[in-house]
């Protein structure tokens, strides 16, 4: 990694502080360098996907938000203290939302209190195993409220047979 792709990397963990909680950017990006994180730039130069050898990790909008990759979820949810940035659903929706299916309120366990519509999320099982991620379509007190409706409009699931 570069000097200039190390200061880059410094910018976009302080971005994901704000966007994601205290310590999301050190989970993402983490700065020890025991890591190859590879960024992958548009033609400007601005930096767009941020990929590690487990996969993506996430992308990064021209707004200055993430979306998340399965790798990045699993990263934050290691990191983050329970609830942070997730979604828990019940097992009967398991085997769809893992398939990239988007998640529904009414199959909706628990959820982070501060999560909004528009905020990027975790989907879980209620053991914190990451099944996808994607953009909360709802705030947390319509998730827990609503018996119909999409929760999470799901961008990548963590397939079939992928556990942690």
């Amino acid at each position: 990694m570069s000097d200039a792709d190390g200061e880059t990397l410094a910018e976009l963990r302080t971005i994901a502080d704000y966007q994601f909680g205290a310590g999301a950017g050190e989970a993402l990006f983490p700065s020890d360098g025991d890591e190859s994180l590879t960024v992958h730039r548009s033609t400007s130069g601005r930096p767009r996907q941020l990929v590690a050898p487990g996969g993506r990790i996430a992308s990064y909008l021209t707004d200055g938000r993430f979306t998340l990759g399965v790798a990045g979820g699993r990263r934050l949810v290691d990191a983050l203290e329970y609830p942070a940035a997730r979604v828990v659903v019940g097992d009967e929706s398991e085997p769809f939302v893992r398939d990239g299916k988007n998640a529904f309120a009414k199959f909706v366990r628990g959820v982070d209190p501060d999560v909004r519509p528009g905020d990027e999320v975790a989907v879980v099982r209620e053991d914190d195993t990451v099944l996808a991620v994607g953009r909360a379509e709802l705030s947390a007190d319509a998730m827990a409220d609503f018996e119909t409706g999409m929760a999470v409009h799901v961008r990548e699931g963590a397939g079939a047979g992928d556990e942690e």
